[in-house]
């Protein structure tokens, strides 16, 4: 998430009572997390497990919750509670804002789209021109649509992030992690019926120009799907990955979180992605493997009683 303008680490310090170390004169220019982190940004780590990617990303800002070594230029931030901060942050910098109207008044549309009955359009929503949004479409705030963009009924685009900050050692393990990105959808996007599309943990869920999206198709938070992708229906995607320009899902395909599918890959139906694969392959099964030699692999399969009946019958 960009803040509307820089804030000094001091008062970010004083604001969620930090110890200050380091750099006690810089500005943060966003809030994000370990997997979307840039220059400028703040982030927070409360796992000696991820001090060491944290503390050495692009993040400017690290709220911490133990002193450690770190590059000069940086800000740590020492609190007992990392996790608490950043949702307090984000409390104050994107709060809740409830709606009162179906389309709110802060929501900008553009010339000559369509908003069909029963739809809702957040605060801060922008939709570009020549769209069409078809009954019972949910447009939750701050989300980006652009131009030439389709939306069928039932979709829900900006729900919040299946996210968790996770500890064994208090009464409640799964203490949700606030979500304060977007859903930023560019030009010629055709979204089928009931499908979600979940909104940034505090960055940018992207769907690029030019790709289709069947019925029933999950897409999680902080994914980028490059140009002119095609998603059959129930495909499932996790949080974090990356689908490069051209690639082809056919249905129920499932997507692990943090990986990429490398450009123009085709996966065949009811397979499982559970590591990056290249592009220019077609892939099959789960998990996926090159498509041919799988077919080879369960053509073989089916021969085995075949095999085993001359193997028993020779004894």
């Amino acid at each position: 998430m960009r803040l509307n303008k820089p804030v000094a680490v001091q008062w970010i310090a004083n604001f969620i009572g930090a110890e200050i170390v380091g750099n006690t004169a810089g500005v943060a220019t966003g809030i994000n997390e370990i997997h979307k982190v840039e220059e400028g940004d703040i982030v927070f780590v409360d796992h000696p497990k991820y001090y060491e990617k944290c503390i050495n990303s692009a993040a400017t800002v690290i709220i911490i919750n133990k002193r450690t070594d770190f590059p000069a230029q940086k800000t740590l931030l020492v609190v007992e509670e990392p996790f608490e901060a950043y949702i307090k942050l984000v409390h104050h910098f994107r709060p809740f804002t409830p709606s009162s109207k179906s389309i709110s008044d802060s929501a900008i549309i553009g010339k000559d789209t369509v908003i069909m009955p029963n739809c809702f359009i957040g605060n801060q929503v922008e939709i570009g021109t020549d769209c069409i949004i078809h009954p019972n479409v949910s447009i939750l705030d701050h989300c980006v649509i652009g131009n030439y963009v389709t939306i069928q009924a039932g979709t829900v685009i900006g729900s919040d992030a299946f996210y968790y900050n996770t500890k064994k050692d208090r009464d409640v393990h799964y203490k949700k992690m606030n979500s304060c990105g977007r859903v930023v959808i560019q030009d010629h996007v055709e979204i089928g019926a009931n499908c979600t599309i979940d909104r940034g943990v505090s960055g940018d869920t992207l769907i690029g120009t030019g790709t289709k999206i069947d019925n029933l198709v999950h897409i999680g938070h902080d994914t980028e799907i490059g140009k002119n992708c095609l998603f059959a229906g129930q495909v499932g995607i996790a949080g974090a990955a990356k689908i490069e320009d051209n690639v082809i899902l056919w249905g129920q395909v499932g997507v692990s979180k943090t990986l990429t599918i490398g450009r123009n890959a085709i996966v065949y139906a009811q397979s499982g992605v559970k590591d990056s694969i290249e592009g220019n392959k077609v892939y099959f099964g789960s998990p996926v493997e090159d498509a041919r030699e799988k077919m080879k692999e369960l053509v073989w399969i089916k021969r085995i009683p075949q095999l085993w009946e001359k193997v028993m019958g020779k004894r």
